[in-house]
């Protein structure tokens, strides 16, 4: 199944105390390009990260956003300096008996002095933290292959039908090109009538020179190849690999075959449906374009 290069893909999960949000994001690029924005704290998740965007796409240009919130801190724990809370109790003590007041100290009165308190985190359980960024990475992941599928899907449709259109006007130039060869011979043998005379009129001449203009106009492999081409597209299109590549080079060849027909078939009529099918081929071209 064919998938396009653009796709979005989002998750968000509370786990283990954080809440955590992934989103994947893709646009087209010849290659494959990856790119993360993740907390600075949390850096060493972006070569985890890639290698996840990797298993989801082959080509294109993907961007991973982290977004992490601690809801709860059970990794935190709170330190007590003692010593500066003792000095800070003798100092007040100090000062009412100095002043005269009464020593009325509390616990919720030195509770007040924040700087005896200090907060520290734990140091981060890099493997668990990935367990869970990775769980909702691979939820959003689901979701992004999902879009690029869909889109790929619609591709597919947009372009197995124009490969239709152009086998139509293919028959189109079969059919006309016999004619046009067939016409020029009458043409020929009326003006050599008109200027020789009935009489005068060599057959095997006329014969020969309508043999070297078939040849010359002749577009009969131009329009096998065509559709050797449009075949081997088709069978493409049903792989389930990456065929962006494989596709953008058929395209080629199936303009550069469209290309000699216009150019040596003298026709207007197919001159006109030549400019059809390269209008169809280059539609095709831009949606493979976006083609993993």
């Amino acid at each position: 199944m064919i998938r396009s290069m653009t796709g979005y893909g989002r998750a968000q999960e509370l786990r283990n105390g954080r809440d955590i949000t992934v989103e994947f994001r893709s646009v087209n690029h010849r290659y494959f390009e990856f790119s993360a924005r993740v907390p600075r704290a949390y850096g060493y998740l972006e070569e985890k990260l890639k290698g996840l965007a990797q298993g989801s796409a082959s080509r294109g240009k993907v961007e991973v956003a982290v977004l992490i919130q601690t809801v709860d801190s059970p990794d935190s724990q709170v330190a007590v300096n003692t010593a500066l809370a003792r000095e800070y109790v003798e100092a007040l003590r100090g000062l009412g008996a100095e002043l005269g007041l009464t020593d009325d100290l509390s616990l919720t009165a030195i509770s007040r002095f924040g700087e005896i308190f200090t907060l520290k985190k734990s140091p981060d359980d890099e493997e668990r933290i990935w367990a869970d960024v990775s769980a909702v990475a691979q939820a959003a992941a689901a979701r992004f292959v999902e879009m690029r599928q869909t889109e790929g899907r619609r591709l597919r449709e947009d372009i197995l039908g124009r490969l239709c259109t152009i086998e139509e006007k293919v028959a189109v130039v079969e059919e006309r090109s016999p004619q046009t060869v067939a016409e020029y011979r009458a043409k020929l043998t009326a003006r050599m009538e008109e200027l020789l005379g009935k009489s005068g009129v060599e057959e095997q001449r006329i014969l020969a020179e309508a043999a070297i203009v078939a040849d010359r106009w002749a577009v009969d492999e131009e329009t096998v190849r065509l559709r050797s081409h449009i075949a081997q597209l088709r069978t493409i299109l049903d792989t389930p690999e990456a065929v962006g590549r494989k596709l953008d080079f058929l395209v080629q060849e199936m303009n550069r075959e469209a290309n000699t027909i216009g150019s040596k078939a003298q026709d207007v009529a197919i001159a006109q449906v030549v400019v059809d099918i390269k209008s169809e081929i280059e539609k095709i071209r831009e949606q493979i374009q976006n083609i993993e």
